[in-house]
């Protein structure tokens, strides 16, 4: 069984993941890139218009010439927001440039795990997996005029926007997003992908250290939180995700206590032993004094020789 992709914790932990991010970029934009530094949570300072924001997930290739961030949304589904992101990325590249010119190109992917709960322009709802958005010219005929190439992919795999003719190199990505979330029992995936592969081995919920359950614990009542203000509003929203956060605080509180309490018995246990140690050692020198063979001295003692000897 797999580990939720839209809970923080878990979709660092696959994401971050040299393999995982290099296939992945190929597969939706068909690069081959290498990248050495994954970072998360990233930010810029000074800040770009005032907006201290984050990235999840953000790399810069070896060679320097992609700069790549992925974004995991589940709540707030603002598109301005993440063209914000996307273009602050693109300008902070100028804030060291003699010139104009930006010499790395610019790759993000949105994940949305729920559906949209905004429509386009014209009132009508977005209902596609999968959106993508160039920076390129375009002239009259169509044809594109290749000047930027910053690309950003948006994939949504909630199961209200599946398309039978979605192309593979999302198809596979949007089917595990899919099946990982819903936290099915019984799943096919696509394993020839090496990404997907990869992120199977890495978020099976038997390979996933007790801290790292622990933090994804704790990320899943932030994304809680989140929700309950953002349904019955900030007041009363407030009011629940503090009821969380006590819970939660108490949970932790009773397990630090229990903590201590072991290591205060294993301290008392550790005493116990020194002492009887010692009053081991006392009888072994009394029988040794007394002309007692080393061999009986063992049997009654459990000494070895050299300790014996040692007396």
């Amino acid at each position: 069984m797999l580990a939720p992709l839209d809970n923080e914790t878990i979709f660092k932990k696959a994401f971050t993941n040299k393999t995982v991010f290099e296939k992945f970029v190929k597969d939706l934009f068909d690069v081959n890139v290498s990248v050495d530094k994954i970072e998360t949570e990233k930010s810029f300072h000074p800040v770009e218009g005032n907006i201290d924001f984050k990235l999840d997930i953000y790399a810069e290739t070896i060679d320097k010439r992609f700069i790549i961030e992925i974004q995991r949304i589940d709540y707030d589904y603002n598109f301005d927001r993440f063209l914000h992101y996307f273009l602050s990325v693109i300008t902070e590249q100028q804030r060291s440039a003699a010139k104009y010119r930006m010499e790395q190109q610019v790759l993000a992917v949105v994940i949305l795990t729920r559906p949209y709960i905004i429509d386009q322009i014209t009132g009508e709802p977005i209902s596609d997996n999968v959106m993508t958005l160039d920076f390129d010219l375009e002239n009259l005929n169509g044809e594109k005029i290749k000047i930027w190439e910053h690309n950003i992919v948006f994939l949504n795999p909630h199961p209200k926007y599946e398309k039978e003719d979605t192309p593979a190199k999302y198809k596979d990505w949007l089917d595990l997003f899919q099946n990982s979330i819903n936290e099915n029992v019984s799943f096919s995936l696509n394993i020839r992908n090496a990404g997907i592969a990869k992120v199977v081995e890495l978020i099976d919920y038997e390979r996933i250290s007790p801290q790292e359950l622990e933090e994804a614990k704790i990320a899943a009542s932030k994304k809680a939180m989140l929700k309950l203000i953002e349904e019955k509003g900030i007041k009363e929203g407030k009011q629940e995700a503090e009821k969380i956060i006590q819970e939660k605080t108490q949970q932790l509180e009773e397990k630090d206590q229990r903590l201590e309490e072991k290591d205060q018995q294993l301290e008392e246990n550790k005493k116990e032993l020194e002492q009887n140690k010692k009053v081991v050692l006392e009888l072994a020198k009394l029988l040794k004094e007394n002309g007692v063979p080393i061999i009986r001295i063992q049997e009654k003692t459990n000494l070895s020789k050299e300790e014996i000897e040692r007396l």
